[in-house]
């Protein structure tokens, strides 16, 4: 009986405390659904009521062949969770396992890129010492994300779960240490060409959105970032999720007009001439006569190391210009009617504190351009200005020399031509005589500043016959779907000029490079007939000129006889070479490589491809060069060199082995294996058949 009732009073102690957390239950569940209903609405209200932006992926930017020259790339940091849980599980520290993991990642991912090159530098920077550190920490004080590895591929971080140590974590995803944070980032898979025309992209660090900052990415930054998305918070059954309400729509992809060889070889010849002449900069332009479409743009200066590197995209920004105005101010002269024909002839004696140290002292309009002379130009140009100084501006004007370009190229100017006023901004009378001397420096290239562009759109159009075409980088929009828009050819004007005026300043700039006293005739070249006009002027430092340098200018078009390219090039160089010898250098070397690879509408036996070759086989105790071939369907094939066994007590020859034959019998012999660069042995740091000396160690150079 005693045994009974302690039995029922403990029962009826459990009833009650049941009964009591039921009551405490039920007075819960009434006190929050019933008089905090409104304010848990509220705040669930609150929750779901929270959106969150889906980043658009950015769209490419293409070479006019479809060929990639920017695009996104998902890359994976790789780390590892020093605080997991599978990790904070063990008792003792594997050393061993640790000392082999870190021999992986020494191997595939070392710390600093040279370390094998720098062995002193081992202990302090291998994966050894940093894992060594990094677990003899408070296991609490470790750290959750240790980069092993940035930017990497899926392939990677495979090769990294199955290093030894990790490999012992069963599972995947947040079940082991190991994981990867996905990320993309822009590539630019031709490195530095085109550099500032194509531009580069930073993160906005307060959105953390990526806008384009430079070049085509910055000025198209609107088509090539897309549409965000959005996602609302919905309630599951699992919890709260994200639901999205409106996807966000990808970039267009956009089709420049950059021709990659054209850009290959420009850059090249520039970089050439800039070397050779010591110039402290240059820039140069190539446009498609026809549709204005901008095949090439380089820029190169001179680094503080003495060596030259990608530099301000000076195409667009204005300079003094010198001569190459010339043209551009006989144009308007025989649109106006101010002469007739290129043999009028005007005086060219000294006018307007110059003179023309070139015979004869009357000149046709042809030898005024071939000669450059300064008085002729301004003389003619007088002959409709000189009461009215200010109207050269206002003609200028007219024909749209003023108008934005609206090429795509960020950091784009307009030219800089003053207008010859009788009063100046502050009210005060400017005489006819000082408006006289500026509109005759204004004629012949002083006294302004135009971006080299600018000056060559003009001469773009007069071998267009007339037709202002507008320079452009962009050829055509290539949305999500894949439909094409393709944004047609537009014009500044419909016209410059009349088609007989740009026959006749054609005519004008051929004499520079073909007539006798032609001041470009080291552009000669009976491949492609050349036309053009030099240019010369110093630069202004410290606000006057300085007379040790020169821009040397060249602007022209080619072939003559049915123009197909136009090209300008400006260089910052030393004085005592001439714009002949540099920039017009620059234009010709163009011409004739494009000539020979038939880019002129002419016939060539150029070819790019290399001579065919047969497959090269390396040595491999794996596989034998007959069989890989039987395998591939190879019909030829050569071998570098066959594995033979070594019973010496030497170090082994393995040049023009594979890299695991190699080391295996390298190792075999008990010589430590370093290794460098991908491909088969081609050098060892220790010659084959020199005297074994066991524990010492030998670097195996690669190459494909």
């Amino acid at each position: 009986m005693a045994s009974r009732q302690t039995v029922n009073f403990r029962y009826a102690l459990i009833t009650l405390l049941f009964l009591g957390f039921a009551v405490a239950l039920v007075v819960k569940l009434f006190h929050t659904t019933v008089l905090e209903a409104p304010a848990w609405n509220e705040r669930a209200k609150k929750e779901l009521s929270r959106t969150s932006v889906i980043a658009p992926e950015r769209g490419k930017l293409l070479a006019s062949n479809g060929n990639i020259l920017a695009c996104n790339l998902k890359v994976y940091d790789i780390k590892l969770d020093l605080r997991h849980n599978k990790v904070l599980s063990q008792t003792v520290v594997p050393w061993s396992k640790i000392d082999s993991l870190a021999d992986s990642l020494d191997h595939y991912f070392p710390r600093v890129s040279n370390l094998r090159q720098h062995p002193d530098t081992f202990a302090k920077y291998s994966w050894h010492s940093r894992l060594k550190a990094e677990f003899e920490k408070d296991p609490q004080k470790r750290p959750r994300a240790l980069n092993i590895a940035k930017k990497k591929t899926l392939e990677d971080f495979e090769k990294v779960r199955n290093f030894p140590y990790l490999r012992d974590f069963k599972g995947r995803g947040t079940r082991i240490p190991v994981y990867t944070e996905e990320r993309n980032v822009r590539i630019y898979p031709y490195g530095k060409m085109a550099y500032r025309s194509i531009g580069r992209v930073n993160e906005n660090a307060e959105t953390g959105e990526f806008h384009g900052y430079s070049g085509l990415e910055k000025d198209l930054d609107s088509l090539l970032y897309g549409t965000p998305g959005e996602a609302k918070k919905v309630a599951l059954t699992s919890g709260i999720g994200n639901w999205v309400s409106q996807p966000a729509v990808r970039g267009y992809d956009i089709l420049t007009t950059i021709d990659i060889d054209i850009q290959d070889m420009l850059e090249e010849e520039l970089l050439s001439i800039c070397q050779d002449s010591g110039a402290e900069w240059g820039t140069a332009i190539i446009m498609e006569v026809a549709t204005g479409e901008i095949k090439a743009i380089s820029n190169i200066e001179k680094l503080d190391n003495g060596t030259y590197g990608e530099a301000l995209n000076r195409a667009v920004l204005p300079f003094e210009p010198g001569s190459v105005m010339k043209p551009i101010s006989l144009m308007l002269a025989f649109e106006d009617g101010l002469v007739k024909s290129v043999n009028d002839i005007i005086d060219c004696s000294p006018f307007q504190r110059t003179s023309d140290p070139h015979a004869p002292s009357v000149k046709t309009m042809k030898q005024v351009i071939e000669m450059s002379s300064n008085t002729g130009i301004a003389r003619v140009i007088f002959r409709g200005y000189s009461d009215n100084p200010a109207a050269f501006h206002d003609r200028l004007s007219s024909i749209g020399f003023f108008e934005p370009m609206h090429t795509g190229i960020a950091g784009e100017c307009i030219p800089r031509i003053r207008k010859l006023l009788p009063k100046d901004s502050r009210g005060n009378n400017i005489t006819l005589t000082a408006r006289h001397l500026d509109l005759a420096r204004q004629a012949y290239g002083y006294n302004t500043e135009i971006p080299p562009l600018y000056t060559l759109s003009v001469y773009n159009a007069l071998a267009n016959g007339g037709k202002y075409v507008r320079p452009h980088l962009v050829r055509s929009l290539i949305s999500e779907d894949g439909s094409d828009s393709i944004l047609p050819i537009s014009y500044i004007r419909d016209r410059i000029c009349s088609e007989e005026t740009a026959a006749k300043v054609r005519e004008c700039i051929h004499e520079v490079v073909w007539g006798k006293s032609g001041t470009a005739r080291a552009v000669q070249d009976s491949k492609v007939e050349i036309a053009g006009k030099t240019g010369t002027a110093y630069p202004v430092e410290h606000g006057q000129y300085n007379t040790a340098k020169r821009r040397y200018a060249f602007a022209g078009f080619f072939p003559y006889s049915n123009p197909k390219y136009s090209c300008m090039a400006l260089v910052l160089g030393p004085s005592g070479t001439s714009a002949n010898r540099t920039s017009g250098q620059v234009v010709k070397n163009m011409a004739l490589k494009m000539y020979s690879r038939g880019m002129l509408n002419n016939k060539s036996t150029y070819s790019d491809r290399q001579k065919e070759s047969v497959p090269v086989f390396m040595a491999s105790e794996k596989h034998t060069p007959s069989e890989t071939s039987r395998h591939l369907g190879i019909t030829e094939h050569k071998v570098v060199r066959l594995p033979s066994a070594d019973n010496t007590e030497t170090v082994p020859d393995v040049i023009g082995l594979d890299v695991p034959t190699a080391v295996k019998m390298l190792e075999q012999k008990g010589i430590n294996v370093n290794i460098k660069g991908t491909g088969r042995v081609v050098a060892q740091s220790l010659p084959g058949g020199s005297p074994l000396k066991r524990g010492s160690s030998i670097t195996l150079s690669l190459k494909i």
